[in-house]
């Protein structure tokens, strides 16, 4: 899965100020990430507020997206959840023939026990249309998939192919590194730390941060890949304080103040978010401006 090396983006969805979905704005994010060094888009991530989209708003989401890309860039479709069955489910009834691969969350609010997310992924695995990355993101999900459950997996299931590290520990990141095979993609899922990872060994990252600014963030990943540390350090350092910036408020309110800063889009986001603060957004624009 080489093509799943690099910098991907969790890719937001704008809305309208009546909140529908914004097709075009959605389309000039999708191509400023084209134009601008991305490898990989990911569909209908955290960052997406799928939570609050539904059936329908999915699938314009999703063709939207496959159109704009045309086949430029490999995707990644986001299909997780609390209920087994239902993932399943949809992976089985979605039309995935435009996806590289499945992102699948480990189970959120059920906080299952290690042997709960063993044999959720396990049963997903068997059914699988594509190969799947998982993502263990212990601060939204409240648990933490262990790094013996993940190597298991992957010894398990070949069709595991990766995951999504979003612990936002740096150890538990190079014990996965070291305890799965060298074709295991070990992908970072926190911006901050997304370029030692790549150093300690990791396949790069799924970026929120890098959206808002693609050329300088894939980059920064590419000089990591190849070994380059000081150059690599030298862009982490420029960008890390809109690292801080983005997740201040919460995601995706702080990148869609960068879009709106930009002039992509507007910056609304669906309740129970909020828009970023007046504060927020200066310090945003500002830094855009810097840059």
């Amino acid at each position: 899965m080489k093509e799943l090396i690099g910098t991907g983006v969790a890719l937001i969805t704008p809305f309208k100020e009546d909140f529908s979905v914004d097709v075009e704005g959605l389309k000039k994010v999708v191509n400023y990430n084209i134009d601008n060094g991305t490898d990989y888009l990911v569909v209908l991530g955290t960052t997406a507020e799928n939570a609050t989209l539904n059936e329908a708003e999915k699938q314009i989401v999703i063709d939207t997206i496959v159109e704009t890309n045309n086949g430029k860039l490999p995707l990644v479709l986001g299909i997780g959840g609390n209920n087994t069955a239902a993932v399943i489910e949809e992976m089985k009834t979605r039309d995935v023939s435009a996806f590289t691969a499945i992102l699948s969350v480990s189970p959120a609010y059920n906080k299952p026990t290690q042997e709960g997310i063993y044999n959720h992924f396990a049963a997903i695995a068997k059914e699988a249309p594509l190969p799947i990355v998982l993502y263990n993101v212990p601060g939204r999900t409240a648990s933490n998939m262990l790094p013996e459950t993940v190597s298991q997996l992957a010894k398990d299931h070949k069709n595991i192919i990766g995951i999504k590290e979003a612990a936002g520990d740096l150890v538990q990141a190079m014990q996965l590194i070291n305890n799965t095979s060298d074709e295991f993609l070990v992908i970072s899922g926190d911006d901050m730390i997304a370029l030692p990872m790549t150093l300690a060994g990791g396949a790069g990252v799924i970026s929120v941060i890098a959206q808002g600014f693609p050329k300088e963030f894939s980059s920064m990943i590419r000089l990591g890949l190849d070994r380059k540390v000081d150059e690599a350090y030298d862009i982490h350092y420029k960008i890390a304080p809109a690292i801080n910036y983005i997740f201040e408020e919460g995601n995706p309110a702080g990148i869609k103040a960068v879009f709106r800063k930009l002039d992509i889009c507007n910056d609304t986001v669906r309740l129970p978010l909020a828009k970023a603060s007046e504060y927020l957004q200066n310090k945003i624009a500002s830094f855009v401006d810097a840059l």
